[in-house]
């Protein structure tokens, strides 16, 4: 997969986990919310709580669970976004969590969706 392919894959998660999100009641406030820290995939809100979602999209599983490449330096770099998006919102006092949404996506198949709330909470925050 070439870097044009693998960009439109990931647009393409996006998509899909915002669509299954909102389905589950949340609402969009931001889609790849850029940060000196790194890009947010996507900024929701559930009832007062500021949701960072971070999309995986893979192809496959054969390699790996798309979720399982949220390792400890990628939590590092959402922390740091996501306290960038807060400070710039002036929404400091608001609840927030980190969610993940693993997206497969096979050539000429049905997307299998998996979500999980709370998917690591930070150490200090």
């Amino acid at each position: 997969m070439d870097g044009q392919e693998h960009l439109e894959l990931g647009r393409r998660g996006e998509r899909l986990a915002e669509a299954h999100l909102k389905r589950a009641g949340l609402r969009t406030i931001s889609r790849r919310f850029s940060t000196p820290a790194g890009e947010l995939d996507l900024v929701m809100l559930e009832a007062d709580t500021v949701v960072f979602v971070e999309v995986k999209t893979r192809r496959d599983r054969q390699l790996a669970e798309p979720q399982d490449a949220v390792n400890a330096g990628k939590r590092r770099r959402l922390l740091k976004a996501a306290r960038w998006f807060l400070l710039q919102r002036r929404w400091t006092d608001k609840p927030c969590r980190f969610d993940i949404v693993a997206v497969v996506v096979p050539p000429g198949g049905e997307a299998d969706i998996a979500h999980f709330p709370d998917a690591f909470v930070p150490e200090h925050w």
